[in-house]
């Protein structure tokens, strides 16, 4: 049979199910087994990894995974398509589907239950582009005993996660990812590589899980907390943007002493500061801001 990834067999499953493409759910299909088979090769996947997969779809990427990993756990949140991955999925018995959204699962909970120790776990996956980085940002927060995240999104916010500072795409999102991992983009891909085709060329971005934050901060919600704040008005300059966003807790002349105890010039632009740089000024941020 033919895999999931053509156009023939999607508009047949598709035709079969009675099924209609959500745009509300950011629904695009991959119609090329290449690109799949690249996705699974860049994320390393092997018969050894455990793979948690979010919005398979009508199981085109899933399929694929399936070949190589030992087991995946697929989240979708799209009740219809439930009996479809039921049937597209069927010659695999290594694959698990919950009709789920994953923002609400507890992973952490989720990974104890499901993986055993000393199994490797990856999360791969066709990112819907609406909630691509609140998506994101979950997987990386909780703190996850996850080894990789190889995920394909719209090129410009892979493009913003992977950007390094003194660039027009590097913010606050880019200090976020970095935080926690290691980030490059392995692979573009074409519009015409989807069905429906998007407004949008797409990437492939790449996160390796640090074992330890990359830099250290005393109180990581204040570090972006002032991260955010700092890219408020990019144009803007840091004492600018951080007087605005603090002055119910800093006075003028005291954010002036912190910008000197950090070594950072007040007059430089968010988007001039490495996370180091970011670190620094948190940390003296934290010695006259209290937070519980």
């Amino acid at each position: 049979m033919k895999p999931i990834a053509t156009i023939t067999r999607t508009k047949a499953i598709m035709e079969r199910h009675n099924l209609s493409f959500k745009k509300s759910l950011g629904q695009n299909f991959l119609i090329d087994v290449n690109i799949l088979e690249n996705i699974v090769s860049k994320a390393d996947v092997d018969e050894e990894c455990i793979v948690i997969e979010v919005g398979p779809g009508i199981g085109a990427l899933t399929e694929q995974i399936a070949k190589k990993a030992k087991h995946v756990y697929a989240f979708e949140i799209d009740g219809r398509l439930i009996d479809v991955l039921e049937d597209t999925l069927s010659p695999y018995d290594n694959v698990t589907v919950f009709q789920q959204d994953i923002l609400d699962v507890d992973l952490q909970n989720f990974i104890e239950e499901h993986v055993n120790q000393g199994e490797k776990v990856k999360v791969v996956a066709n990112l819907p582009y609406y909630i691509t980085t609140p998506i994101l940002m979950k997987l990386l927060t909780s703190h996850l005993p996850v080894d990789s995240i190889t995920v394909m999104m719209q090129k410009e916010v892979a493009a913003r996660m992977s950007a390094d500072p003194n660039n027009k795409d590097y913010g606050s999102l880019s200090i976020a990812v970095q935080y926690y991992t290691t980030s490059k983009v392995v692979m573009n891909v074409p519009k015409t590589c989807f069905m429906p085709q998007p407004n949008v060329d797409s990437a492939i971005l790449q996160l390796n899980v640090r074992s330890q934050p990359k830099v250290h901060v005393e109180h990581e919600e204040l570090y972006f907390e002032l991260v955010q704040a700092s890219f408020g008005q990019r144009r803007k300059t840091l004492k600018n943007n951080l007087k605005r966003a603090y002055s119910d807790e800093i006075d003028s002349e005291t954010l002036e002493g912190i910008f000197k105890e950090a070594s950072i010039d007040p007059t430089r632009r968010g988007e001039s500061l490495s996370l180091e740089e970011f670190a620094e000024l948190a940390n003296v941020f934290n010695q006259y801001i209290t937070r519980s």
